[in-house]
């Protein structure tokens, strides 16, 4: 159940958990989906914020995936950062147009499995 995959210039270990016949030595596919949704917002929010002279300490960015059979019904992202929230608030809509991520899985692209 263990895969090496490349994301540019790195190695990534993906696995399955040990109840799944993996061998839990990297995270399975569906923690690196949240992993790079959680991120790229994070760092969307960080472009958008610095683009108007606003500093966000402490941002963390959390998404946490519900399971409805193999996939996710829905998905949360939820934003704290050490800034008072309104300001926050009136940087997500900004976020929301510039984070790859969010837009892909928003406008459910189309998946084509090929052989090669």
């Amino acid at each position: 159940m263990r895969a090496m995959t490349r994301a540019g210039d790195f190695d990534i270990v993906v696995d399955e958990p040990e109840t799944s016949g993996g061998t839990s030595s990297g995270p399975q596919p569906t923690d690196l989906l949240l992993a790079s949704l959680s991120s790229c917002f994070a760092l969307a929010l960080a472009f958008t914020a610095r683009k108007r002279g606003i500093e966000l300490p402490g941002l963390t960015v959390t998404a946490t995936g519900t399971y409805d059979g193999p996939s996710f019904s829905d998905i949360v992202l939820t934003v704290v950062a050490d800034t008072a929230p309104d300001v926050v608030e009136r940087l997500i809509p900004h976020a929301q147009r510039v984070c790859y991520v969010t837009n892909t899985l928003r406008r459910r692209p189309e998946i084509t499995v090929a052989l090669g």
